[in-house]
């Protein structure tokens, strides 16, 4: 009796022991569980504007969403179950919310959502087929990103083009901000806003042009500023009257010339003539005259010419 006793006395306790290990073995299943779903769910990257040249280097999928978007929701799960395969395939998975990350909605031109891309090795193209967790396998899986046409480096996220993109984007959310800091927080009006962005526009503009103005006068700077520049304007200036008052010289000693000219012209004829009055006389007559009468002739010819000069 007490060996029987003692047997079924055995059998609780062993019962009791299996009881407690499978108990046991069932917490240590269910607190191991969470743990590894939330290691897959934390698979799932997160891109910004400051570690975005991360996805240059490796294989990356990327989604550009927005929370209010409805496709971009309903795509929500399904990008997450991707996720969890993302260390399996050795691909990494993120997601880019362009409402807080302007700057990379400029930089990859995002005009539609969602919108996902594939990068391999700072090479990108964009996925343009079915979204379901199966096609999004087999595109990684079967490497199917090898029949799309690459981004041009033109348009690359990393470029001088993108990185202005990237920039003006980045600037217009700074001006959404600050105008609904002066509607919504000071309470200034939404005209009174609008005017004060003009007045900020134009003063910005002035301060550019001068800027500018500035450094084409420090790369190019003008004859004006140079040394010589007054020097050499200077003996222009010199040597153009120089020239000026030569040719009037020369075309004033080519006038006194036909002058004299013409006064020798003038007193040749005019002994001629009185030659011939002294050769004849009152009658018509010849007669001879003395080289003194001729010669008082011609004296008298002359001082009646410089009397009339």
């Amino acid at each position: 009796m007490a060996s029987l006793l003692d047997y079924e006395v055995g059998t609780a306790r062993k019962h009791v022991l299996w009881r407690t290990f499978m108990v046991l073995f069932s917490v240590f299943v269910f607190l191991k569980a969470p743990q590894t779903a939330l290691a897959k769910k934390g698979s799932l990257k997160e891109v910004t504007d400051g570690n975005w040249e991360d996805i240059l280097t490796g294989e990356w999928m990327i989604e550009f969403f927005a929370p209010w978007c409805p496709a971009c929701r309903q795509l929500q799960p399904v990008w997450g179950e991707f996720a969890e395969w993302g260390e399996d395939l050795g691909v990494n998975i993120a997601k880019v919310d362009v409402t807080e990350q302007p700057g990379l909605s400029g930089r990859f031109i995002i005009t539609s959502l969602p919108t996902i891309y594939h990068c391999k090795d700072g090479v990108f193209r964009r996925y343009q087929g079915p979204r379901t967790k199966e096609d999004f396998l087999s595109f990684i899986d079967e490497k199917k990103w090898q029949t799309i046409e690459p981004v041009s480096s033109w348009f690359g996220p990393s470029s001088f083009l993108m990185n202005s993109m990237s920039a003006l984007f980045k600037l217009s959310m700074f001006i959404r901000h600050c105008h609904n800091y002066l509607t919504e927080q000071l309470g200034i009006p939404v005209w009174g806003s609008y005017v004060i962005f003009a007045l900020a526009t134009l003063f910005s503009g002035l301060v550019l042009g001068l800027i500018l103005v500035f450094i084409a006068d420090f790369v190019f700077p003008s004859r004006r500023f140079q040394s010589n520049y007054y020097q050499s304007r200077k003996q222009l200036s010199e040597a153009r009257l120089r020239q000026q008052l030569e040719d009037e010289q020369m075309a004033d000693g080519e006038e006194d010339d036909e002058e004299e000219e013409e006064d020798e012209e003038d007193e040749s004829g005019s002994r001629e003539d009185l030659w011939h009055k002294g050769r004849r006389s009152p009658e018509g007559l010849p007669e001879t005259f003395g080289d003194e009468a001729l010669r008082r002739r011609v004296l008298a010819a002359r001082q009646e010419e410089e009397e009339d000069t």
